[in-house]
């Protein structure tokens, strides 16, 4: 975490002379903080696609945050809720459809790239029929608070808290990233604007006490 200060004053005295060295503070960071931190993952996932263009609610894929502890990654089976029948972009589905129209034939699409490693983890083949067993994806977390920190994602999401105030503007990212540093001082000045703002009209009183988050 950047402290935010430019720099710091030392002074001491040499065989008589006095001796200022100034220490630069910024881009300091306090271990475990990975605010910018952006992965590439096993599948390129667009949130900017899912979240941004076809405003698929948050909670649809990570149905956890309401109702436990963490939001969790989604299982391939929530995946193939749409992804049964939508192998590619909508232009090259539009596209084979009316093919197939004109050719009085079943609908044939290749799958996308990105899709394929889908269908591969999910042990599928060409025509999505199991081929060979599934094996999980092996996704790499982005947003991690240490062993000694205890959050719950669900008296936040129950609250009304919007997912992007944690994690930032997620339905404009085609690779996702931490965006704030979720440092003990972001939370705490969040908790006391809740508590004097409110959440959503409503009003909350966000614990500002250690045993909160550390019990």
């Amino acid at each position: 975490m950047s402290l935010g200060l430019p720099s710091v004053l030392r002074w001491g005295a040499v065989g008589g002379c006095i001796i200022v060295l100034v220490v630069s503070l910024s881009g300091l960071r306090f271990p475990g903080n990975r605010q910018g931190y952006e992965p590439v993952q096993p599948i390129a996932y667009s949130h900017r696609l899912h979240a941004g263009e076809l405003k698929i609610p948050c909670l649809y894929c990570h149905y956890g945050a309401e109702k436990s502890r963490n939001a969790g990654i989604p299982a391939t089976s929530v995946c193939m809720n749409c992804h049964s029948s939508i192998w590619a972009s909508a232009v090259v589905m539009q596209a084979a459809a009316q093919r197939a129209t004109l050719e009085k034939r079943p609908l044939q699409v290749a799958a996308a790239p990105e899709l394929r490693k889908l269908y591969d983890a999910m042990g599928l083949d060409g025509d999505l029929n199991m081929a060979h067993p599934a094996r999980p994806i092996q996704w790499l977390r982005i947003h991690r608070l240490p062993d000694f920190v205890y959050f719950d994602h669900r008296p936040h999401v129950n609250k009304g808290v919007q997912c992007q105030t944690c994690h930032g503007p997620i339905e404009t990212m085609q690779r996702v990233r931490q965006v704030n540093d979720l440092s003990m001082g972001w939370c705490v000045d969040c908790h006391r604007k809740s508590n004097h703002d409110g959440i959503q009209g409503r009003r909350v009183h966000a614990t500002l006490d250690c045993t909160g988050c550390h019990f």
